[in-house]
C-alpha cells in the first residue's frame, strides 16, 4: 500500500490552448479507494496517466509515499494499471497473459506460478487458466486484466474506466467483484469513471473534475447531499438536481410565481435554487404548483416533469410506483428546508 499525493498538478499540451489539467491537488491515503469522476474531456484520465507515468507532468508535483515521481519512469513507479480495453495477448492462455509481465522481470518460475494461481483464485479464474481470450466472456477478460495487475503486487492500482465496455448487467456484477477485491487486498486504488453509480457505490472518496480542475472532493454521500457548485449538483444524481433561476428579496426566495421561505440567510439578488427530485413531496396544498407535462413509469418509481408558472425550466419529481398525478393535471409540492440548496447565479458556487 502507498499514499499518492498530487500538489497543483498540471498538464499543458504543446500548441494547445487551455491546459488539459490544472492545479489538481489531493492525497490518496493508504488502502483508500479513490474515484476520479467527471464527463468526457474533464481531465480525469490525463490525471491518471500522469500518475502512471504515461503522460509527462507539466506543472506541480506527484509523490508516492513522499518520494517525488515526476521524473521517475513508469516501469519504476511500482504501479499497475488496468485499461478500458482488456489489452490481452490473443495467442496466449489466461495463465500466460497473467504471467507475462513477471517473466519479463526474470522472476523465479515457482513464484510466478504461486502468484498467478493466487490471483486466479481471488478472481474465480481457476477453471479458465488454459483458455485463450477469444474463449472468454467480456467480464472474464476484464478479470484477467485485473489479475495481470494483481500478480505484480504493486503499491498502487490504477483503473481507467475498466467497466465501460461491459453491458449493464455485467457492469453491476463486475463492480461488486472489484469492491470485494479492494476489501480483500486492502490496496490503494485510484479509479477513473464517468459513471456516477460506480463512483457512489465504489469510492471511499470521490473527486469530481470539470474542465481540468477539481470541482469537489469528499465522501460520496457528502458530495451528493452538499454539492459545492451547480456543476456538481447537476452531474450527480439521476435524474439530476433541479436547478431553477430564482431571486432572493425580503428574506424570501421568488421562484416564478411561487414564494418560498429561505433555509438560511443569504444575500439578496439572483440565485439558482436547487432541489433533488426525491426531496419534493406531493401535498394537497403547497407553495409549488405545476402542471404535469411528462410521466415516465420505471417500475420501481415514476419520474414526473412539471411546468411551474413563470419558470422556463421543467421541475423533475421522483415519485413512488404510482404517479400522484396524470399528464396535464396540476399538482402541489413542498420541499423541506434542509433539502433546498441556493447557489450564486453568476459563479454557480454554493450559498447555503
Amino acid at each position: 500500500m502507498a499514499t499518492v499525493t498530487l500538489d497543483r498538478l498540471g498538464k499543458r499540451y504543446a500548441g494547445g490552448g487551455a491546459p488539459a489539467v490544472q492545479d489538481v491537488t489531493f492525497e490518496v491515503a493508504h488502502g483508500e479507494f479513490f474515484v476520479l469522476l467527471g464527463p468526457s474531456g474533464c481531465g480525469k484520465s490525463t490525471t491518471l496517466r500522469m500518475i502512471a507515468g504515461l503522460e509527462a507532468i507539466t506543472e506541480g508535483t506527484l509523490a508516492i509515499d513522499g518520494k517525488r515521481m515526476n521524473e521517475v519512469p513508469a516501469r519504476d513507479r511500482d504501479i499497475a494499471m488496468v485499461f478500458q480495453s482488456y489489452a490481452l495477448y490473443p495467442h496466449m492462455s489466461v495463465y500466460d497473459n497473467m504471467a507475462f509481465g513477471l517473466r519479463r522481470r526474470a522472476m523465479p518460475k515457482a513464484e510466478i506460478d504461486r502468484r498467478v494461481r493466487v490471483a486466479a483464485a481471488i478472481l474465480g479464474l481457476e477453471p479458465f487458466l488454459g483458455r485463450r481470450p477469444h474463449a472468454l466472456s467480456g467480464g472474464q477478460r476484464q478479470r484477467v486484466a485485473v489479475g495481470r495487475a494483481i500478480v505484480r503486487d504493486p503499491k498502487v492500482f490504477l483503473f481507467d474506466e475498466p467497466l465501460s465496455n461491459l453491458d449493464a448487467a455485467l457492469r453491476a456484477s463486475t463492480r461488486q467483484e472489484l469492491i470485494r477485491l479492494h476489501r480483500r487486498l486492502g490496496a490503494t486504488m485510484i479509479y477513473v469513471t464517468h459513471d456516477q453509480v460506480e463512483a457512489m457505490t465504489m469510492g471511499d472518496r470521490i473527486c469530481i473534475m470539470d474542465h481540468g480542475r477539481v470541482a469537489q472532493i469528499g465522501a460520496p454521500l457528502d458530495v451528493y447531499r452538499r454539492p459545492a457548485t451547480t456543476f456538481v449538483a447537476g452531474f450527480l444524481g439521476s435524474p439530476p438536481m433541479n436547478l431553477l433561476p430564482a431571486t432572493v428579496a425580503d428574506g424570501r426566495v421568488r421562484l416564478g410565481e411561487a414564494t418560498l421561505t429561505l433555509p438560511a440567510r443569504v444575500p439578496e439578488g439572483p440565485v439558482t435554487l436547487g432541489v433533488r427530485p426525491e426531496d419534493l413531496v406531493p401535498v394537497p396544498e403547497g407553495p409549488l404548483r405545476g402542471e404535469v407535462v411528462a410521466v415516465e413509469p420505471l417500475g420501481a418509481e415514476t419520474i414526473l416533469s412539471l411546468r411551474l408558472p413563470g419558470v422556463e425550466r421543467e421541475l423533475m419529481l421522483r415519485a413512488g410506483r404510482s404517479a400522484p398525478a396524470g399528464l396535464g393535471e396540476r399538482i402541489a409540492l413542498v420541499a423541506p428546508h434542509d433539502a433546498i440548496h441556493l447557489f450564486d447565479a453568476a459563479t454557480g458556487c454554493r450559498l447555503t
